[in-house]
Formats: structure tokens, C-alpha cells, sequence
């Protein structure tokens, strides 16, 4: 087992997620709180926790598998964001940050999976 607070990937899938909570969804129209808001944070969650229950696992097939969702839960936070931006919702320099947050994230969930998978 691992200790998740120690993983890189982890920390900044948590900054990511406390992002999107504290400066994303906040410019979102209130009408959209159980819709683009409700989905964007779920994804956003989605994405540390899964790292966290990968952790839990005793495998290396079994964590990489965790972090194959984690992985997922990204692209969901990267298409949402897009979209957010596209109806204007969100200032671009926010959306800008949150993108280069959610790349950084994917492309370290990338190298991890690679990782485990040739170990």
C-alpha cells in the first residue's frame, strides 16, 4: 500500500480539483449548478480520489487500473472545461489555467500507468 499524500500526481490532481471548486465553477451561471457545475466537480474529485482508492490496492495491475479512471475523470475536466468556455462562461485566463492544471495532471497519470505497467 501507498501513501497517496506522498504522490506528486496526487498533490496536483488536489490543487486541480481545489481549483475548479474555488475559481471555475464559481463563473459559472447558477442555472448550471446541477448540470455543467454538478458534472465538472464530480469529475474534478473523481480524479485524486481514484489515485487515493488505486493506493488502497495491492496490485500494481489494480493501481494502474485506478489510475486508468483518474485518467478519464482528466479528460472529463478538460472536455467540461472547453465547453464552459465555448458558451463563455469562463474568463479565458481561467480557463487557460485550469487546462494547463488538467494536462499536467494527464501527462503524469500517463508516465505513472506506463510505469506500473512495465514493472
Amino acid at each position: 500500500m501507498r501513501d497517496y499524500k506522498k504522490l506528486e500526481v496526487w498533490k496536483r490532481a488536489h490543487l486541480m480539483t481545489t481549483f475548479v471548486y474555488k475559481d471555475v465553477v464559481v463563473q459559472l451561471p447558477k442555472d448550471e449548478m446541477f448540470a455543467l457545475v454538478s458534472q465538472m466537480k464530480r469529475a474534478a474529485y473523481s480524479v485524486p480520489l481514484n489515485i487515493v482508492e488505486g493506493c488502497g490496492r495491492t496490485t500494481e495491475k489494480d493501481f494502474a487500473r485506478f489510475l486508468d479512471h483518474a485518467l478519464g475523470s482528466a479528460h472529463e475536466v478538460e472536455y467540461c472545461a472547453l465547453l464552459a468556455f465555448d458558451l463563455k462562461f469562463l474568463d479565458e485566463s481561467v480557463y487557460t489555467d485550469l487546462n494547463k492544471k488538467v494536462n499536467e495532471v494527464k501527462a503524469m497519470l500517463i508516465a505513472f500507468i506506463k510505469a506500473l505497467r512495465v514493472s
